[in-house]
């Protein structure tokens, strides 16, 4: 099992992407595990129940910038559900994922959000619903508009993906560090400095990032 923690080290070198943490979350057999591989290794199998977390990394090039992430794919078995609290402390953004062909997992997305929340401010935390599967779209329980409508409602970040067909999965990801790297420039240098300060002190999120 992974540990909670992330890398060592609250700042990258100064020739070094920023660093975000995001976590996956969403019930067991929703494609979390897939949608991470499929990302970071485009490759698409047959993964047997993620048991606690696994850690992928992932650097991203969006123009003349660049980030890295620190990708935590937490298990969707309820009795790993108080551990993968510990995973999403320190987030800066998060992946909603439930299954197209499921409703009961749209609504367990919709409980993650509510954790997200108590542990979070609002807005402090990239999120964004994804309806994974849409090669099942036959079998489909939760329409584009219910899953629209929602993430609308609570404004967060939507898209629906096929892990299996490699539908919009870069794009799910390039979507969420777009408006990482945005919010880190509208927060500019002072509120860097601030940030180090807190991470100096405590645990806080974990944002490692050059200063230029």
């Amino acid at each position: 099992m992974a540990e909670a923690q992330g890398s060592p080290g609250p700042w990258a070198a100064p020739d070094q992407p920023c660093v975000f943490k995001l976590v996956l979350l969403g019930s067991g057999s929703v494609g979390k595990s897939s949608l991470a591989l499929r990302y970071v290794k485009d490759d698409f199998r047959s993964i047997l129940p993620t048991v606690g977390c696994a850690f992928f990394t992932k650097v991203v090039e969006l123009g003349v910038s660049s980030l890295k992430l620190e990708i935590w794919d937490t298990a969707g078995q309820e009795k790993y559900h108080s551990v993968c609290h510990l995973y999403f402390r320190g987030a800066n953004a998060a992946l909603l994922v439930y299954d197209i062909t499921r409703k009961d997992s749209f609504h367990k997305a919709q409980q993650w959000l509510q954790d997200l929340e108590k542990e979070f401010p609002p807005g402090e935390v990239v999120v964004m619903l994804v309806g994974n599967k849409t090669d099942l779209s036959e079998e489909r329980e939760v329409t584009f508009e219910e899953g629209q409508e929602f993430a609308e409602s609570k404004r967060l970040l939507f898209m629906e993906t096929s892990a299996k067909l490699n539908h919009q999965v870069s794009e799910v990801f390039s979507a969420v560090a777009r408006e990482l790297l945005r919010r880190r420039k509208r927060e500019g240098p002072a509120q860097a400095r601030d940030a180090a300060v807190a991470l100096s002190g405590g645990p806080m999120r974990q944002v490692r990032c050059c200063t230029h």
